[in-house]
């Protein structure tokens, strides 16, 4: 089965022929070339594929996008606020190569003892969460410059020296 990654969701229909404004976490000006299809997450965790029609780049977060079957307006309404993924392929090919959700399965690495694969990578206002699974418990734990050591790109590992009892948190810990 085909990994799908969190690319934006659609904010607000364009013009009269149904295009979309799709917002997302790509980190640059992008036209989504080379991709055929978004997956637009119609109930939780069920992607259904829209093939692309075309795409503008309108800014360094923002796509004008028209999908295949979607030509009016009203049409395009039924998408406003729907989440969009892009197969992981698709979204690694894609990503700016120095933003944070570029880290998308990486694994993050306290201490010497490998803890988990990142998920997902949540930005909020005042700072970065890569979300993991340890012992089978959801953690999300801040990428901040003190905690992280270093990111070897090449072996797809973090590097974090993270606070004792962090894991506690989240039922996590030892």
């Amino acid at each position: 089965m085909s990994q799908y990654i969190h690319l934006g969701r659609f904010v607000a229909s364009f013009g009269v022929k149904g295009e979309l404004v799709l917002q997302h976490r790509l980190h640059k000006k992008t036209s989504l070339k080379h991709i055929e299809a978004l997956f637009v997450e119609e109930l939780r965790n069920s992607y259904l594929p829209y093939f692309i029609q075309s795409a503008k780049a309108k800014s360094t977060d923002e796509i004008i996008v028209s999908i295949e079957g979607v030509d009016s307006k009203e049409a395009a309404q039924k998408f406003i606020q729907k989440n969009v993924w892009l197969s992981e392929d698709d979204f690694k090919n894609s990503v700016a190569k120095n933003s944070t959700v570029s880290l998308i399965g990486y694994t993050i690495v306290d201490r010497e003892k490998e803890l988990s694969v990142v998920e997902d990578i949540i930005e909020q206002a005042h700072q970065v969460l890569a979300k993991i699974t340890v012992k089978e418990k959801e953690a999300f734990i801040p990428l901040h410059p003190e905690l992280v050591q270093k990111i070897n790109h090449q072996a797809k590992k973090i590097f974090m020296n993270l606070p004792d009892g962090l894991l506690d948190v989240y039922g996590a810990g030892e």
